[in-house]
């Protein structure tokens, strides 16, 4: 398959395509949703219903990128999304609580100053705050 790559007037590229149809053409997605998850998601005897569908497939990704820490910035990239505001307001609910993040990284910062000379000094912290 030769597309333009990275902008619309990018420089063509050829690659192979690992998902086809049995004529060896690209498998556009709802080819793939009708002829390949639709039928293993019935032979599962999971409700194939709109709380199924594939597009549960980018939900979970983008779940599992935000879990590991993944910027929205990052993800939005990956997404396809214009715009990283986009991607904050349909995936907010999926960020994890950073309460416990936040605390740990107070007490390293403050266990740091506490910790003596051991510690270089630093031009970029609580010091100069």
């Amino acid at each position: 398959m030769t597309l333009p790559w990275e902008t619309l007037t990018g420089e063509p590229r050829t690659v192979e395509l690992y998902l086809t149809t049995p004529a060896g053409l690209a498998l556009s997605r709802s080819m793939f949703n009708s002829a390949v998850w639709k039928p293993a998601i019935r032979a599962t005897g999971i409700p194939d219903d709109r709380h199924n569908g594939m597009h549960v497939l980018r939900h979970t990704y983008a779940s599992v990128l935000l879990d590991a820490g993944e910027s929205i910035k990052a993800l939005s990239a990956y997404l396809g999304h214009a715009d990283p505001g986009f991607t904050l307001r349909t995936y907010t609910h999926l960020l994890p609580a950073s309460e416990d993040r936040t605390r740990r990284a107070i007490d390293k910062a403050l266990s740091e100053d506490q910790a003596g000379d051991d510690v270089p000094p630093s031009l970029d912290g609580l010091d100069t705050a």
